[in-house]
């Protein structure tokens, strides 16, 4: 046996060894992304998990279980409905009253760093509050105390008032529909130990009759910003069948296909990009294919 013919299996591993390390780190694998949670569609900024969609939603909005939830400081909420052609949706609070029961409730609040914030037409009731309250100040002016009370006396007539210890029909003087000067949004909302009330109820919607509060629509209406669709970057994902979200520690964009594979640029090809895993490999069956190559051509 010659030394040529010794001495090429080592020289054969060095370069295949070498070639693999110097191999750069491609953007991790996120089967996880989904384009559904449960009932509702989910479009571009908002996402499954970690990774789906923008990373400033991402944030705030997760899929557990089949159900699309809502963090804030305060809670994690539900998230019942989300209509993209108005930027709404709506959050459902567990322990929020509503006509057919009410409870003590927790507080209610928006980080500043949100895209979100309570759309104006979103009316939020405190519920057996102290009349010790600040909301009672007069000088504060923080109850609407004209089409307000309307709302208090049709609350206080449902019979669930009396999870928060009060009779049906009872006095409005504990309830106050809170109107502050500033309007409630991204960094503000309801203290309800500060404010010393018991519970509180948000309406976004009377379901055509204000006289029957059985028929209300509850739940905090949000509006989100939807500046972030800003280029062709994630529609020619989406047209490629897949699914838009971001990777690594700069949060870069990423278009993450059915297969599991993510790229930079789209899913057409079987999930690969030129730009993405596929370049890479490629890389490597090259060096492979000429080492051999010129192992072939030596021999000959």
């Amino acid at each position: 046996m010659s030394f040529c013919t010794q001495i090429f299996p080592v020289f054969l591993l060095f370069l295949l060894s070498h070639t693999l390390q110097a191999v750069p780190s491609i953007i991790p694998l996120n089967s996880s992304c989904t384009d559904k949670c449960g009932s509702i569609v989910l479009k571009y900024p908002f996402g499954s998990g970690f990774g789906c969609g923008h990373p400033t939603f991402s944030r705030f909005i997760k899929c557990t279980s089949g159900v699309l939830q809502f963090s804030t400081g305060t809670g994690i909420y539900t998230i019942s409905t989300l209509d993209y052609t108005t930027n709404t949706l709506i959050l459902t609070d567990p322990f929020m009253s509503t006509c057919s029961s009410m409870q003590n409730s927790g507080s209610f609040t928006l980080d500043r760093s949100t895209p979100f914030s309570i759309m104006k037409e979103n009316i939020f009731v405190l519920l057996g509050c102290s009349t010790t309250s600040a909301v009672f100040d007069p000088k504060q002016d923080l109850c609407n105390t004209g089409s307000g009370s309307n709302v208090c006396r049709g609350l206080y007539s449902c019979k669930g008032v009396t999870g928060i210890g009060l009779e049906p029909n009872a006095p409005i003087s504990t309830c106050c529909v809170y109107d502050p000067p500033v309007p409630i949004g991204s960094g503000y909302g309801l203290n309800l130990p500060r404010l010393q009330c018991s519970s509180y109820s948000s309406i976004y919607g009377f379901g055509g009759d204000e006289g029957d509060p059985m028929k209300w629509q509850y739940g905090i209406s949000l509006q989100y910003n939807n500046s972030y669709y800003t280029d062709d970057s994630c529609k020619n994902c989406e047209d490629s069948g897949g699914i838009c979200g971001f990777s690594g520690s700069d949060e870069s964009f990423a278009c993450i296909c059915r297969n599991g594979v993510n790229t930079t640029i789209n899913c057409f090809g079987r999930g690969y990009a030129w730009s993405g895993t596929w370049r890479y490999k490629i890389q490597t069956e090259i060096s492979i294919g000429g080492i051999l190559l010129f192992w072939m051509m030596l021999f000959i």
